[in-house]
Formats: C-alpha cells, sequence, structure tokens
C-alpha cells in the first residue's frame, strides 16, 4: 500500500546497557539526522524556476491568476519552495495518523485470527465467536484505513498543492520544460511508479509565442539591447554523468553469485566427504571464481559512487543554474532518483 511508506521506531531501555549499544543508536540517529538533511537539500530543484514562468507573458498571467486563488505566488522560488517543503512535511504527518496504524493492525488480525483455529483448541471451541470477531477487525481496519487515505488525498489534492500541479500543467502545454516532479507531489510511489492519486493536469498544447517585432532603425539599439534579458546557460553534462546515467542501473548481482558459488563449492566438498569421491574436490574451484566475482563487484561499486558524486555535483550545479534563472531541461530518471532521494 503506497498510502503508509514510513515507519516509526522507538529508543529501547539498551540505551544504558553499555557503548556498543550507545553507539548503535546515536549512529542511527546520525543517519535520521543526515536523510533529513539531505531531503531538505533535494528540494532546492523545483520543477520549473519562476523565472520559466516568468519568460511567457501568457504563463505568467496565469500563474499569477493561479495564485491569486490559492494566495501563493507561483512566480517567487522562495516562496515555493517552502510551500513544497512545509506541504511535504504534512502529508507525512498525514501518513503517520493513528488511524492509518489501527486500521492495518486492526485488517491484519481480521485476516490472520481465522487461521490460528486450528493451532489452538480454545479458539476451536468457540469458533463462531471467533469468525465473528475477525469479521468485525476486518470491517473496522478497512473503515479506518479507508478513512485515513481519504483524509490524505483530500490533503494532497486540495489547497495550494493544486494550484501549483495546475501551474506545472500549464507551463508543459507552453512547451516550458519541467525538471522533475517530485512523487510525492502528485501522489506516487516512492519510486515514482504508478500515475498518482494527484497527477499533473494534462492540457493541449499551445502554440508557441508570436515572436516580437522587429525594432525599428530609430531605436536606440543600446536600449533595445538591454532592455533583453540574457539567458543563463545551463551547464554542459559532464562525461561522468552521461557514464553514471547508463550505469546506474547495471550490477547488484556480484554478492548473490559470489554466495551462491561459496554455497556450491561447500556443497561439493560435503558430497566428497561423505561419499568418499574425490571428484567433489572438484568443486573447491568455485572458490577463487566467487572471490574474484565479489572483487570485481567492489571495484564496480567505487567506480559508480564516484559516478554518483559527480552527478550529485551536477545537480547542485543545475540547482544553482536555476536560482539564476536558467531553463533546466527534464532531467533523466537516474538523475530524477538523485533528486528525490532514492539513488543508490
Amino acid at each position: 500500500m503506497q498510502f503508509v511508506t514510513e515507519h516509526p521506531w522507538v529508543l529501547h531501555e539498551s540505551l544504558t546497557r553499555g557503548p556498543t549499544a550507545r553507539a548503535m543508536i546515536f549512529a542511527r540517529i546520525s543517519d535520521g539526522a543526515r536523510t533529513e538533511r539531505e531531503r531538505g537539500e533535494q528540494m532546492s530543484l523545483l520543477p520549473v524556476s519562476g523565472a520559466a514562468l516568468r519568460s511567457d507573458a501568457r504563463v505568467r498571467d496565469a500563474a499569477r491568476d493561479i495564485g491569486a486563488r490559492y494566495g501563493v505566488d507561483y512566480t517567487d522560488d522562495a516562496a515555493v519552495t517552502e510551500l513544497l517543503a512545509e506541504r511535504r512535511k504534512a502529508l507525512e504527518a498525514e501518513q503517520r495518523r493513528p488511524a492509518a496504524w489501527l486500521g492495518l493492525l486492526a485488517l491484519m488480525a481480521g485476516l490472520f485470527l481465522p487461521f490460528g483455529i486450528s493451532m489452538s483448541p480454545a479458539l476451536d471451541a468457540h469458533l463462531f465467536a471467533v469468525l465473528g470477531a475477525a469479521a468485525a477487525l476486518t470491517v473496522i481496519g478497512v473503515a479506518l484505513v479507508v478513512h485515513a487515505r481519504t483524509q490524505w488525498k483530500r490533503a494532497l489534492r486540495n489547497g495550494p498543492l493544486a494550484g501549483y500541479r495546475e501551474v506545472l500543467g500549464t507551463a508543459r502545454a507552453h512547451g516550458i520544460p519541467l525538471a522533475h516532479i517530485p512523487p510525492w507531489l502528485e501522489g506516487r510511489t516512492t519510486s515514482g511508479g504508478g500515475k498518482g492519486a494527484a497527477p499533473i493536469p494534462t492540457y493541449p498544447p499551445v502554440e508557441p509565442a508570436p515572436a516580437a517585432p522587429a525594432e525599428t532603425a530609430t531605436a536606440p539599439s543600446a536600449t533595445a539591447t538591454a532592455s533583453v534579458p540574457v539567458p543563463v546557460p545551463v551547464p554542459a553534462k559532464p562525461w561522468a554523468v552521461s557514464r553514471y546515467e547508463q550505469t546506474a542501473d547495471e550490477g547488484g548481482w556480484h554478492d548473490e553469485a559470489g554466495c551462491l558459488l561459496i554455497l556450491v563449492g561447500a556443497g561439493g566438498v560435503t558430497w566428497a566427504v561423505t561419499v568418499g569421491t574425490g571428484v567433489g574436490y572438484a568443486a573447491l574451484l568455485l572458490v577463487p571464481l566467487a572471490v574474484w566475482i565479489w572483487l570485481a563487484g567492489h571495484r564496480q561499486g567505487r567506480e559508480k559512487e564516484a559516478l554518483r558524486e559527480e552527478a550529485r555535483q551536477y545537480v547542485k550545479e543545475l540547482e544553482a543554474a536555476q536560482a539564476a534563472g536558467a531553463r533546466v531541461p527534464e532531467l533523466s530518471p537516474q538523475l530524477r532518483e538523485l533528486v528525490d532521494g532514492h539513488g543508490h
């Protein structure tokens, strides 16, 4: 279920039991703080900048009309950044409401309670009462989950976020590219799949704005040149970033293959010792192969990590260029995962 995406954890009494436990707990706290800090940094790259919205007078006017209805200036990058951060926290709080957790627990209890009848004579003796309780728990669980999800969808679809999605749909219809769309903004899964509970609206494409008339000969050229804003260039994509986009989804099988070869080698030796045949000892040759595969996977992992750092640096350069007024093109799926915090 996409609605519940995070699981809270609780500090146990092991906080006072020893340095090892304390180190593990504080490392957990540090990881959580780092995740929240990275999440805040990732939100600095907006789907589209205010400068890009203002570059087309029609989009600018539409954005301001929509913003007037919701009380938000969608052409102000600072205001939009604050809005997205605030609404994302509010939606995460909706996901952690007690109704959601209680509903899931009641639903699980109602579904699994009948399976305990065959394992417990006490339950078998009260068959109808147990089935009635299971049905009641299932109904209550479904009702609570549906209620919690309805509240979450209402918070997602209404308010300033709805207006911002209208602005994004208008910008896309006018040919302004959207650098990336956070999955949570459309109510999609954390991996970015699915249509989502609140997708960006799709509007018919709009013809480009007509070109401005040529300057007359009597108009001062210096004034005309000064009135035309100089477009901010988008940083060129380095080779390492292109390489990262090509290899980000590769690999990941070395550990499993190495472990499988080790198990096969151990099984062959066990068979040779048990049966008394020397052929099984040939399986020991698989052990160096497993080590070689592990080393290859480690080397590939280091290379991918170096490329990932280059890609992160490139995303930061795009953020700076967008803040300066550049029109950032649509990012690749691999870079979007980095921006959304799911790059591995």
